[in-house]
C-alpha cells in the first residue's frame, strides 16, 4: 500500500531543517565529489578507465535467491545520496525496514564508477558474490555490465511500482524496457557562472571561450559531460550514431582551450572550491552541486542548460549475478518508486527523481521544490538534455585514452 505524503507540520519542518544540513554535507562529500575527497587523481582514473574490457557476454548463471528465508539486503551507493536526520538516521530506509521486515546494510561504498568496478570486476566475471546485493552505478557503467552479462534480470511482477517510472527513462539504449536496471537518481551537466563576476551571464559553450574569461574557466573531468557538451555545441546528436571524427572534433576544441590557458582547471566536484574562492568565474558543472553551493555559500551562482543542450545522467540500480537476495533488492526498488517516498528522498538529495507522482507528493513537503525543474523536469525541459550514447568497448578505451591524455598533461 503506497505511503501517504507526510503532512504533519513537525515532520515537514524537520525535513526542511535537515535540508540545510544535507546541503552543507553534499558540498564537501557529494555523489560526484567523493573522488577528490579520497585523494584519487586523474592518473588513477586514467588507468581504470583504459582497462581492457571484452564485448563478449560471459556465460553466467544467477545465484540462487534465498530472499524468502533470509530477510537481509546489502546496498552499495554513493555518498550523500540518502535522506538523513540530525541523528544520522535515514528516515525512508528505516520506513522500508519497518514495512518489509528486511534488514538493510546501507554502504557508502561507491567512490567512483571506475574505481568501484576495478575492485569487483574479477568476481563479476566469475559470477561470484561481490559483497552487495544491489548497487547504484552511473548509466554508462551499467551499460558495460549489461554488455558483459554481469547483471541479473529483474522480475517486474515484484516491482509493481515500476509503473511509476517516467517514460523519459524507460528505454535506454543499453536496457530497453528496463529488464536489468532501474534508475535511482539523476542530474544534468550544464554551465554555471558567478553572477557578480559575469553579470551578463552566459548562454552557450562558446561563451566560455570569451577573452574576458581566459584562465577563469573550469570543466569537469567526466568525459561524457565535458566532451558531450562541446559535441552538442558543434551540432552533434550525442544520443545518435556519431563518429570518431565528431568526437575528435570536440577533443580538438577541448585540447586547444586547455593549451591556450582558457581552461584553468579540469576537476571532479572540487570545481566547486574553485568557484567559491573565485579561481574560476564560470564552469561546466553539475546541476545539483550548484543548488548546494548556493544554499551554503550565498546565492552567487547561476546554473543553466546551454542553448545547444545539456547532458543527462542517471545512477541506476542493478543486481549483480552473484547476489542471493534479488527479491529483497526488488522490494526496495519498489518501495522507492512509491511517489511519497520518492518525494521525501528528493527533498533531501535535490536530484532528478525518475518517479511519476513524486512531484504531486512534494507539494505537501515543499511547493518550491515541487516547481524546481532540476528535480522535476517537464517534457519541454527534458527536450534540452541528452544522454551520451553507450560506447562500445573499443570506443571506451580509445576515447577514454584521448581524454585522459589531455587531463594528465594539463
Amino acid at each position: 500500500m503506497p505511503l501517504t505524503p507526510p503532512r504533519d507540520p513537525m515532520i515537514i519542518e524537520a525535513i526542511k531543517q535537515s535540508q540545510a544540513m544535507q546541503n552543507a554535507k553534499r558540498l564537501s562529500m557529494s555523489r560526484r565529489g567523493f573522488l577528490g575527497a579520497v585523494g584519487l587523481g586523474a592518473g588513477a582514473l586514467g588507468l581504470a578507465a583504459c582497462a581492457p574490457t571484452t564485448a563478449t557476454k560471459a556465460a553466467l548463471t544467477p545465484a540462487t535467491d534465498v530472499s524468502a528465508t533470509e530477510k537481509t539486503l546489502i546496498w552499495d551507493n554513493w555518498p550523500a545520496y540518502m535522506d538523513e536526520d540530525a541523528e544520522g538516521n535515514h528516515p525512508t530506509l528505516v520506513g522500508f525496514q519497518q514495512k518489509s521486515g528486511i534488514n538493510v546494510t546501507y554502504n557508502v561504498a561507491v567512490d567512483d564508477n571506475n574505481t568501484y568496478y576495478a575492485k569487483v570486476k574479477d568476481q563479476l566475471a566469475l559470477g561470484q558474490d561481490i559483497g552487495t546485493d544491489t548497487v547504484c552505478l552511473t548509466d554508462w557503467m551499467v551499460a558495460r555490465l549489461v554488455r558483459l552479462g554481469y547483471i541479473q534480470d529483474l522480475d517486474h511482477a515484484k516491482i509493481p511500482n515500476i509503473s511509476n517510472l517516467s517514460e523519459s527513462f524507460a528505454n535506454p539504449d543499453f536496457d530497453k524496457g528496463r529488464q536489468k536496471s532501474l534508475p535511482w537518481q539523476g542530474g544534468y551537466a550544464g554551465i554555471c557562472w558567478n553572477k557578480e563576476k559575469v553579470p551578463n551571464g552566459i548562454k552557450s559553450i562558446d561563451d566560455l571561450w570569451a577573452t574576458e574569461l581566459k584562465g577563469r574557466v573550469g570543466v569537469l573531468s567526466e568525459m561524457r559531460d565535458t566532451i558531450g557538451l562541446i559535441m552538442l555545441s558543434q551540432g552533434t546528436d550525442i544520443t545518435g550514431n556519431w563518429s570518431a571524427d565528431q568526437f575528435n572534433k570536440a577533443m580538438d576544441v577541448f585540447t586547444k582551450e586547455v593549451s591556450d590557458g582558457q581552461i584553468r582547471n579540469i576537476k571532479g566536484n572540487q570545481y566547486l572550491n574553485d568557484l567559491q574562492n573565485e579561481d574560476t568565474f564560470a564552469a561546466i558543472c553539475w546541476s545539483g552541486d550548484i543548488t548546494s553551493l548556493n544554499a551554503t555559500a550565498g546565492d552567487k551562482w547561476q546554473f543553466a542548460i546551454p542553448d545547444s543542450g545539456g547532458t543527462l545522467w542517471n545512477d541506476t540500480f542493478v543486481v549483480p549475478m552473484g547476489s542471493r537476495h534479488k527479491a529483497n533488492a526488488e522490494a526496495i526498488m519498489d518501495y522507492y518508486y512509491e511517489p511519497a517516498v520518492a518525494a521525501e528522498l528528493a527533498a533531501w538529495v535535490n536530484y532528478v527523481t525518475p518517479v511519476n507522482g513524486a512531484k504531486e507528493a512534494m507539494d505537501a513537503i515543499d511547493p518550491t521544490l515541487a516547481s524546481n525543474p532540476l528535480i522535476f523536469p517537464d517534457a519541454d525541459y527534458l527536450k534540452q538534455v541528452h544522454v551520451f550514447r553507450t560506447l562500445s568497448a573499443q570506443e571506451e578505451s580509445d576515447f577514454g585514452a584521448s581524454f585522459q591524455k589531455v587531463l594528465l598533461g594539463s
